[in-house]
């Protein structure tokens, strides 16, 4: 799938609750909006595409100085196109990161994700991210 580019609402339905999620795209212009509607989250979900080597230390600097604004604020990291060979493994994700110095008080997951070709199946481990952050938010509200 290709980045995101500008804005999309996203809504989740769970059993009891419907959340909303606002997605900013990652690139230069949409940047300087992200610590606006970050300061009204109750959540940090940062996508990553485990393929590309190349962009991981910009990934680490933006995630880093997002966070730094809310040392508490529950973190979820995808890294996402786990099925491509190219891609990094989770641990690796981790490290490139430098997952373990985002703070003690912070919970933090991290997801291996992937988008299967068509979009139709929803792999196990996007119900339990999904699960997860339903869980986070109702935690934070």
């Amino acid at each position: 799938m290709a980045p995101t580019k500008g804005f999309n609402a996203v809504c989740i339905n769970t059993e009891d609750k419907q959340m909303e999620f606002l997605e900013i795209g990652g690139s230069e212009p949409f940047r300087s909006y992200w610590e606006t509607y970050l300061s009204k989250g109750l959540l940090l979900i940062f996508v990553v595409d485990s393929a590309d080597h190349n962009r991981l230390p910009e990934a680490k600097k933006h995630l880093h100085q997002l966070i730094g604004t809310n040392p508490i604020l529950p973190l979820v990291v995808f890294a996402n196109k786990q099925d491509l060979e190219a891609a990094y493994h989770i641990t690796d994700i981790h490290d490139a990161l430098a997952l373990s110095e985002v703070g003690n008080d912070r919970k933090m997951f991290l997801f291996g994700t992937q988008v299967t070709e068509n979009g139709s199946e929803i792999p196990s481990i996007m119900q339990d991210a999904k699960d997860l952050i339903a869980h986070l938010a109702a935690d934070v509200q």
